[in-house]
């Protein structure tokens, strides 16, 4: 059974625990609330202010696995924690098999927080982006502002609106594309009922003749650790490592960028994060 007061003292709670920054947004400095504000948590685990805001009023109706899975994903919750949310509104925690899981371990999301020289994001097997840190939206773009659907690495890829950033300017040196692309290829194979992923490589080989033709080669080439180098519109080009740590247990993969400490290259990372999520799109 569902406890609406008990909910919603408990989402209040960890919504005012956690700094806009360590969720990727603007500190501000007109916050007259401590922590996130309701429109954030909505927007971060991708439901509608209305339907959080209900929830944390005690006035909302049951929530779906999937709006808990979001929001527990906004608020950074623990295991523990999470484990309480779907208590609390009446849903069992156990995840589902006919897909990739998606709350991302807490010790996981502590070291995005930790590890500011390095761009990090964490995706699931249908590569879909769980978390990141404030770097990897400032190298790539700001994730919190996606949609549900677009908030997948591979989509955002090869059917970027915007044809300038495709491929997030990494068309010198195709090794993560690659990756990428059999990592989705092992997805199918694994989930070959999950609408989702079904649906995602549809679309992809009818909107990009490149994934396209990499579909069609049939090959695996998972890279764990290799070089890529990426063109930003903001501070140049840019020759990173980039490395994979997988989590077995949750098919969730660690994506770590990162250059040389003291290298032109590390000082342009330090650069842009300062810079942040500004919008590159304009003529320079």
């Amino acid at each position: 059974m569902m406890d609406r007061q008990a909910l919603a003292a408990f989402l209040r709670s960890r919504r005012e625990r956690i700094r806009p920054q360590d969720a990727g947004l603007p500190a501000g400095t007109r916050r007259r609330t401590p922590g996130l504000r309701r429109e954030e948590v909505a927007q971060l685990a991708m439901i509608s202010v209305d339907h959080y805001s209900r929830l944390e009023q005690g006035r909302g109706r049951h929530p779906s696995r999937a709006v808990l899975n979001g929001i527990a994903r906004a608020l950074r919750l623990s295991g523990q924690e999470r484990a309480h949310l779907f208590r609390l509104a009446g849903q069992a925690e156990t995840e589902s098999t006919d897909g990739p899981a998606e709350n991302v371990p807490a010790a996981t999301l502590r070291l995005l927080d930790r590890m500011t020289d390095a761009g990090i994001v964490v995706i699931n097997g249908a590569c879909r982006v769980l978390a990141w840190n404030s770097l990897a939206a400032a190298l790539f773009e700001d994730f919190s502002a996606l949609g549900a659907d677009d908030r997948n690495f591979v989509r955002r890829f090869f059917l970027h609106p915007d044809p300038s950033r495709r491929g997030y300017g990494m068309g010198a040196s195709p090794q993560f594309a690659r990756t990428a692309v059999s990592y989705l290829r092992v997805a199918a194979a694994r989930y070959p009922h999950n609408d989702e992923i079904r649906d995602l490589i549809r679309d992809l080989l009818a909107g990009s003749p490149e994934f396209a033709r990499l579909w069609r080669e049939q090959e695996l080439r998972i890279e764990h650790r290799s070089h890529q180098v990426i063109d930003h519109p903001a501070v140049g080009r840019l020759e990173l490592d980039f490395e994979i740590l997988t989590l077995p247990d949750r098919d969730q993969q660690v994506v770590l960028f990162t250059a040389e400490p003291g290298s032109p290259v590390y000082r342009a990372l330090e650069l842009l994060r300062v810079i942040g999520t500004q919008d590159f799109s304009a003529p320079r």
